[in-house]
């Protein structure tokens, strides 16, 4: 009688959890969310509604009401949230986490992306977002990078694909988000692909990549080979 197909073994030994911690970069440090980050965080999310649309919070009628906000999600450890704070400015002016930590999977997912129009966009913002992904897939040894989105969040399914994340498909009905439905699309990176991936994320991030007014020489995607 034939077996019926299994996938490849692997190593099943449980990956470590991420700590918090603080992780330094050349343009930007990451450092555990704290409540001392809120007001640097009211700050810059003056003038920046629309960088809530997607997210399950926010916007914030006033510094108290963020403060809160702060205080919960520095409580947590799944998601574990980082503050990003660029050396250009020595604000903090965003955040994003670690979630749905599966150590035993070892799949781990990078998300709570908040980054409003002073941070998105820049060398600092993608260099946030490289430090967990090493983290997680070079020092913690997890197998899959995880990244999803609401599917309509055009902006969110760019920079995964400029990442090199692989669309995955969407699941319909996901999520209830405000008061709306969601769909949701998913993207990954594997650890067959991660090394090709990194190389080109770094290779972007290099001083060599960047003018004297700070702008890309060339895209990310044209380090992919």
């Amino acid at each position: 009688m034939e077996h019926p197909p299994l996938g490849p073994e692997v190593d099943a030994t449980p990956r470590p959890l991420p700590a918090r911690i603080a992780h330094r970069g050349r343009s930007v440090d990451l450092e555990p969310l704290h409540l001392r980050h809120a007001a640097d965080l009211w700050r810059a999310a003056q003038g920046a509604d629309a960088s809530w649309t997607y997210l399950g919070y926010g916007p914030f009628a006033d510094e108290a009401s963020m403060r809160r906000q702060v205080g919960t999600l520095a409580a947590q450890h799944d998601p574990m949230f980082f503050a990003v704070r660029p050396h250009r400015s020595g604000l903090v002016e965003g955040w994003l986490a670690f979630m749905e930590i599966c150590p035993f999977d070892g799949a781990i997912e990078v998300g709570h992306i908040w980054f409003p129009p002073c941070l998105a966009r820049t060398r600092a913002a993608t260099e946030a977002m490289v430090l967990l992904f090493r983290h997680a897939m070079d020092d913690l040894g997890y197998r899959r990078l995880v990244w999803k989105c609401d599917a309509l969040n055009a902006p969110s399914r760019r920079a995964a694909e400029r990442l090199g994340f692989v669309y995955e498909g969407t699941h319909r009905n996901h999520r209830i988000v405000k008061g709306r439905s969601r769909d949701t699309a998913w993207y990954s990176i594997v650890d067959s692909e991660w090394p090709a991936r990194r190389d080109a994320m770094l290779a972007w991030l290099d001083d060599s990549n960047f003018d004297a007014n700070g702008i890309a020489r060339r895209p990310l995607a044209s380090f992919r080979v």
